[in-house]
């Protein structure tokens, strides 16, 4: 096969990685997985833990990963997906009915799922001892009936007294004369119900923790993992309900272990009552550690590691599918599928237009195949790509944000027009502040490079390094480019080298004053 039909094939390979974990076998997970630093380690560790992560990062592929390691060691792997919860997922999101009917519902549904994955677990591999195990998953399906949310109501009755005097009897006998000489009562009245100041849910749990010790205890020693995917999908005012099921019934029960993965500020794990108590889940208490793939991904000034992670992820994802079309050609190792695929520094660019999330570095190497046509991908395929990620998915992740949208304008101007550059620092606390930063950082249009950063004169305030999404910039320079009145000067950047200011932090003197910026644009 000629050099050309080769690079078709690898070019190919890259367009059909799948871009959600959710969609591929559990064999082809397992084998594709790819972990940064100790994740792995803490992935498998038995300790309750919140796994965040924006989109993209890889939080379905971990807990599918999990999942079958879980299996091949004999314990019980329970995954749910909670997009798919129920025949009834549609009544969680009804505003018309009140939070107590849609959190039962939600309550109920979960309970049912987690019931028929282990009835089928235990049939199918003769699990435990039947005559206990079976009881205890049976008394489990009875509990999760009697769930119910309830709120703190006051009922107001009223009833009245008619009477009516029969044979001639005087209305104003005694009530005790009157019925024994035939007079007869009757009772009316009215019941209503009032509601009175600000409803507030509680959880009726019943027997449910005692099955769930049972179930444990029946399958003789093999741990229950319970793997919750797309726990942000539920609504917020929701998820404490959910949370405090599984800090009531779950988490305290020996032999059983979560694992939750969640984007963090789509998710509300606990609510504060009005009488000090709380619903819900004390993250780093109740479940013992959250971990961020954000913050893990990030790799600091490490370009080096970055591109190994990604070089192992693209061979292990495409080198299998290469394979499958050219029987002959299986790149040895991760170093030869990149050279196989890129030339130059085309590979550092991808890598660096990822930021940091794999499925945006898929999405935008099987672009960049797609402008390489039978050709290895250059640096100008991957700028394009780049682009066109972003005007695609990013931007329009948020098109209905028009707060973000211009904050995001604004930083623009500040730091790409003024300043020449895409990284910025931000006040911890100013960051935290203000919402749009953190919508913008959601839908992975800025990107935190590095976290706590520490000036030496004001020692006092950390900083955190943003960066404006790469494709976002180079989505700028190409209309800059556009707007020449040269054409053969058009695009001339996307093959050169400084084409994308490098990354760098300056402290207080370059920290983006929001606030300010606020006051620029009124």
């Amino acid at each position: 096969m000629g050099t050309g039909g080769r690079q078709r094939h690898v070019n190919q390979a890259l367009m059909r990685i799948p871009r959600r974990a959710e969609s591929t076998d559990r064999a082809t997970l397992t084998q594709t997985f790819v972990t940064a630093g100790s994740f792995s380690a803490m992935l498998h560790s038995t300790d309750h833990q919140i796994i965040y992560g924006r989109r993209g990062t890889g939080k379905t592929h971990a807990l599918l990963y999990l999942s079958d390691l879980v299996d091949n060691t004999g314990d019980i792997a329970v995954y749910l997906d909670l997009r798919t919860l129920g025949s009834a997922g549609g009544l969680y999101a009804d505003g018309s009915l009140s939070t107590a009917a849609r959190g039962t519902h939600l309550l109920i549904d979960t309970l049912e799922a987690i019931h028929e994955e282990l009835l089928a677990v235990a049939v199918d591999r003769e699990l435990g001892d039947p005559e206990v195990l079976l009881p205890a998953l049976d008394a489990l399906a009875e509990a999760a009936t009697a769930v119910e949310v309830v709120g703190e109501v006051e009922r107001e009755t009223r009833a009245g007294l008619a009477e009516e005097a029969t044979n001639g009897v005087e209305a104003g006998v005694p009530l005790s004369l009157k019925m024994s000489m035939g007079h007869r009562r009757s009772v009316s009245g009215e019941s209503r119900l009032r509601r009175t100041g600000t409803e507030r849910s509680h959880l009726v749990f019943g027997p449910l923790n005692r099955a769930m010790r049972t179930i444990a205890g029946a399958l003789e020693g093999r741990r229950i993992w319970l793997l919750l995917d797309e726990w942000s999908s539920l609504p917020l005012e929701l998820q404490p309900l959910l949370a405090d099921l599984l800090r009531r019934c779950v988490l305290p029960t020996a032999g059983m272990t979560v694992k939750i993965a969640a984007i963090e500020r789509r998710s509300r794990f606990r609510e504060r009552l009005a009488d000090g108590d709380h619903l819900g889940i004390e993250v780093g208490a109740d479940a013992a550690s959250a971990v961020s793939l954000d913050d893990i991904m990030i790799f600091d000034a490490s370009r080096t590691r970055a591109q190994e992670f990604f070089a192992q992820l693209f061979h292990n994802h495409a080198g299998s599918r290469l394979a499958s079309m050219i029987s002959s050609f299986l790149p040895p190792d991760p170093a030869s599928f990149v050279a196989d695929a890129f030339r130059g520094t085309a590979f550092a660019e991808l890598v660096r237009a990822a930021e940091g999330v794999p499925r945006d570095a898929i999405n935008i190497a099987a672009l960049a195949a797609q402008y390489a046509h039978d050709g290895t991908i250059g640096l100008r395929d991957v700028r394009l790509a780049a682009r066109d990620w972003y005007l695609r998915d990013k931007q329009t992740a948020i098109s209905g944000n028009g707060e973000a949208l211009r904050l995001l304008r604004l930083l623009v101007d500040e730091v790409v027009g003024k300043r020449r550059s895409r990284t910025f620092v931000l006040d911890q606390l100013s960051g935290a502040r203000h919402e749009m930063i953190e919508d913008l950082y959601d839908a992975r249009l800025l990107h935190v490079l590095r976290r706590g950063l520490v000036d030496s004169h004001r020692p006092g305030t950390l900083y955190d390094g943003y960066a404006i999404d790469y494709g976002c910039y180079v989505a700028l320079l190409l209309g800059k480019e556009a707007r020449r009145t040269r054409p053969h000067a058009r695009g001339a950047w996307l093959t050169s080298a400084k084409g994308v200011p490098p990354d760098g932090f300056s402290l207080v003197k370059e920290a983006v004053d929001l606030d300010a910026l606020g006051r620029l644009d009124s």
